[in-house]
């Protein structure tokens, strides 16, 4: 059979395509508007449970979209399988803790944008009624962390617990921090570690069932990071949108359920690279 021909173009057809690409050339903002708007993945560390994480994030999302960075809120069931994002440089934008900057800086090169201006402390939390006033009598004891690379509520203490205590103990990983304080309060546990500012946010029976322990050092805390492929121009969108959110007392509540009622800039060097002088790698857990 003879090969098949396609038609010829017309010469009112090429005249016309040369038309639109004059058109395009004089008004190239028509042609961009014509392109879908890149959505960005935004992936946050789940400190507390799905559902609570998507509450306190869609509103911000959504305020995000209206300064023009839309993103897709990615909230994974464990903080393990969120790790994996930044491992694979999967998240556009990613919400996580100081010592996940590191391992993600490490990773894709990702660059801090903002975080609060409230250090972040790690605490070891037991009952209220427990008989443990000092480090020493939880040897032996099961202690509740809310994930292996948790800094704050996991990495500092356990190495505080090994290095500085020497104190043995079982380790229980609840995949975030509101199980972990839940082991304690069932009796599963004789401690947990957490953040202090996730535990300002059980309700106040909750709180007033807890005894802080031990404290660590105050440290950065969670920053705002965006992978390399971010364009610049994105990067300013999102630095405003969020600065203008904490000055406006009307939408300062929304970032204060994300834990970052008052972002100011962050920096790479200054605030996480002295995470790894601490040498916590030995206490990674790659998984």
């Amino acid at each position: 059979m003879p090969a098949a021909r396609h038609p010829q173009p017309t010469r009112r057809r090429v005249t016309q395509a040369l038309a639109c690409l004059a058109a395009a050339a004089c008004h190239p903002g028509r042609l961009l508007a014509a392109q879908p708007q890149r959505v960005w993945r935004l992936a946050v560390v789940p400190q507390l449970t799905p559902v609570e994480m998507y509450n306190a994030w869609t509103p911000v999302v959504e305020a995000l979209a209206q300064a023009d960075v839309p993103c897709e809120l990615v909230i994974h069931p464990s903080i393990a399988r969120f790790e994996q994002e930044f491992r694979n440089g999967a998240a556009d934008i990613v919400f996580l803790n100081p010592y996940h900057m590191v391992m993600a800086h490490q990773a894709h090169r990702y660059a801090p944008l903002l975080h609060d201006a409230k250090p972040l402390e790690g605490v070891l939390v037991v009952r209220q009624d427990a008989p443990y006033t000092t480090l020493a009598q939880l040897r032996d004891q099961r202690i509740a962390f809310p994930a292996p690379n948790a800094l704050a509520a996991s990495l500092y203490i356990r190495a505080v617990l090994e290095r500085e205590h020497h104190v043995r103990h079982e380790t229980w990983y609840a995949m975030n921090h509101r199980n972990a304080i839940r082991q304690v309060l069932a009796g599963d546990a004789a401690a947990a570690g957490v953040v202090r500012t996730t535990l300002a946010l059980e309700p106040e029976s909750v709180r007033q069932s807890l005894r802080v322990l031990y404290t660590t050092p105050a440290l950065a805390p969670h920053p705002l990071a965006v992978h390399p492929r971010v364009p610049g121009a994105v990067r300013q969108r999102l630095r405003e949108a969020l600065l203008a959110m904490a000055a406006d007392p009307a939408r300062k509540p929304l970032l204060r359920a994300i834990q970052m009622p008052d972002p100011v800039p962050a920096d790479y060097e200054r605030d996480y690279a002295g995470l790894n002088r601490l040498g916590l790698s030995r206490y990674v857990v790659n998984e």
